[in-house]
């Protein structure tokens, strides 16, 4: 039976919270302003970069030169300052037994796999969608459905998104396929509930939830 899983990054496998966070600051110092609570940036982790400074009152004119700034301070601390969340490692390991894997992420792609590679893992994905490789990003289906067309997948049944926030359930719901939500990053219980019937504490049991139901 073919399976694909694809895994979002930041809150379902990896844990990036500290180096987002200070690179937050950093892009506001930088232009002499006092970053937003900690709390708020958080709860838009997840979105894109320029969504992110927007929706913290940055004007649009001025959010790509913030992104830019952002991006110059993430490239020094990323690799520093990320770690595989809880069991997400053996998840990845298990999911690969089994299913052809990709990575749908609103990270900026190539920092996302110099990541992953300095991790060890990238070897284990077939491919990897980050913020520049599309238009519309989650909660777009656009992101899901390039990696298929870059996986030429052929088949729609067992293929599977795991992320822990509704942006990644929506992009796997519209792009005609399923989700598993996880409750180790940034989503809540309560959010996921109203965005994907399946809901694990972790990727490691989001994976084995999935051979379950295919009956693996």
């Amino acid at each position: 039976m073919k399976t694909t899983i694809l895994f979002d990054l930041d809150g379902t496998l990896l844990d990036s919270t500290d180096a987002i966070l200070l690179c937050f600051e950093d892009s506001y110092d930088d232009f002499g302003l006092k970053a937003p609570e900690k709390e708020k940036i958080k709860s838009l982790i997840g979105h894109p970069l320029d969504y992110m400074y927007e929706h913290l009152g940055i004007e649009k004119d001025r959010v790509w030169d913030f992104v830019d700034r952002y991006k110059f301070h993430y490239r020094k601390r990323s690799k520093s300052m990320t770690y595989f969340l809880p069991e997400a490692e053996e998840a990845i390991i298990e999911a690969a037994s089994f299913a052809r894997l990709g990575v749908v992420t609103t990270k900026t792609g190539s920092y996302s796999k110099a990541l992953l590679e300095h991790m060890g893992v990238m070897k284990y994905f077939e491919v990897l969608i980050g913020r520049e490789d599309v238009i519309n990003p989650k909660p777009h289906p656009e992101p899901v459905l390039k990696a298929l067309h870059q996986m030429n997948i052929d088949y729609k049944d067992n293929i599977w998104m795991i992320g822990d926030t509704c942006l990644d359930m929506v992009s796997a719901k519209d792009a005609g396929i399923k989700s598993v939500g996880v409750t180790c990053g940034y989503g809540t219980l309560k959010q996921l509930q109203k965005c994907t019937e399946f809901i694990e504490n972790d990727s490691k049991n989001a994976v084995l939830q999935i051979k379950q139901i295919i009956k693996l």
